[in-house]
């Protein structure tokens, strides 16, 4: 296959009408430029230059590649700037992986800055329920990033976001609410609104209550966090949510548990060397896991 270098010379010549005027243009030595040509002729099995007494003109065979040579330094010049661009953050597209109770609270932030500063990266966001399905995203070349809980099977390349906290959502005047933290033992018996099985965090929450001997009893299931904080609120049950799925507006009243129930959340990625993907990690970390002040009033001790 003929080499970019020797389509570069073909053009330079024929551009030029001159070996000596082409060789000075591509500060090459007149036999490394012959070179090249002889490469290419040999490549075709013909001729693609006639030497004249004076200069050069292009054979049949010249004619006819010169529009495909000329396109494929085009295309090679695209992709150096098109790498470039990307390079310094201005170009391209990222996948984002996310985990559904973070896209709001956490991305939103970092994507509008990203569409604001960087309006030529396309970002698709995809949002699952589970750590692991974040992972599995990453592993099928689905996506180029994630961010979410840490996945209790990945050993790559992972960046610490901060630590969310799982609190107790309810109504005002559930009889929790009396309390200023409230252990994972008090749950037992009393309804809760719980995770659909395929979320991750249901079964995390699962785990960590059997620590305690406690058995959390499911009134009714959701796949989303912040469904589940709603439903809390209008009096179905208690719920066991992230921080991160809460809004500034959350009717219920919210308490700590006893002892406090944190988890990682981390941003991770296959391909760590990528500019790209560095650069929308870094963001992501920087700018952390903030809880709203209204929540942390939520959560202070209750009142009496």
């Amino acid at each position: 296959m003929p080499t970019l270098r020797a389509l570069e010379c073909l053009v330079a010549v024929l551009d030029a009408g001159s070996i000596t005027e082409a060789a000075a243009r591509l500060h090459l030595s007149q036999p490394a430029l012959s070179h090249q040509i002889g490469a290419l002729e040999r490549e075709l099995g013909t001729p693609v230059l006639e030497r004249l007494p004076r200069g050069v003109r292009p054979t049949a065979a010249g004619r006819a590649v010169l529009a495909d040579a000329r396109a494929a330094l085009a295309a090679a010049e695209r992709v150096v700037r098109t790498g470039r661009a990307v390079a310094g953050g201005g170009e391209g597209t990222l996948r984002v992986a996310c985990a559904e109770s973070m896209t709001a609270g956490l991305l939103a932030p970092v994507l509008r800055a990203w569409h604001r500063h960087r309006p030529e990266v396309l970002i698709t966001l995809t949002e699952t329920t589970s750590a692991d399905a974040l992972a599995e995203a990453l592993e099928t070349g689905e996506a180029d990033i994630a961010v979410g809980p840490r996945p209790s099977r990945w050993t790559g390349s992972a960046e610490v976001v901060g630590r969310e906290e799982i609190v107790v959502a309810l109504t005002a005047d559930h009889p929790l609410a009396a309390r200023t933290a409230v252990p994972m033992t008090a749950l037992a018996g009393i309804p809760v609104v719980h995770y659909h099985r395929d979320n991750g965090l249901g079964s995390w929450l699962d785990q960590e209550a059997a620590r305690s001997g406690t058995v959390l009893d499911a009134v009714m299931r959701t796949r989303q966090a912040a469904t589940a904080a709603q439903l809390a609120a209008a009096g179905l049950g208690v719920a066991l949510v992230p921080t991160t799925a809460l809004t500034r507006t959350f009717p219920g009243a919210l308490r700590r548990l006893k002892p406090p129930l944190h988890r990682d959340v981390v941003t991770f990625t296959a391909t760590p060397s990528d500019s790209l993907v560095r650069r929308f990690s870094s963001d992501v970390t920087h700018r952390g896991l903030t809880v709203p002040g209204v929540l942390s009033d939520k959560l202070s001790a209750p009142p009496g």
